[in-house]
């Protein structure tokens, strides 16, 4: 028993030299392309209600409404989601 427990040993992977200036561009790209989608969807959801009010049509302002407040679901979830992530993996060392 003693012997299998001296062999396992902490193994934590590790990017490649280099990698992590392209990984971190990577994420920050992403992370804009999100929130300029919530301004383009805002935007867009909010159209929706002023179009269909101002034209009468109340299928077009239900989506609008419901598209913002899935916007804005989905604004809650950017924030906590990632915290969540980093809670569940950890470091990332597996032993």
């Amino acid at each position: 028993m003693t012997i299998l427990t001296s062999v396992v040993t902490v193994v934590c992977p590790v990017a490649p030299p280099g990698a992590q200036a392209y990984a971190d561009k990577l994420t920050g790209y992403v992370l804009w392309g999100v929130l300029i989608l919530f301004l383009i969807g805002t935007a867009v959801g909010v159209g929706a209600i002023v179009g269909g009010r101002v034209f009468s049509m109340p299928h077009a302002s239900r989506a609008g409404v419901i598209s913002v407040v899935v916007i804005f679901i989905a604004g809650i979830a950017y924030m906590v989601l990632p915290g969540m992530v980093n809670a569940i993996t950890g470091s990332g060392c597996i032993g």
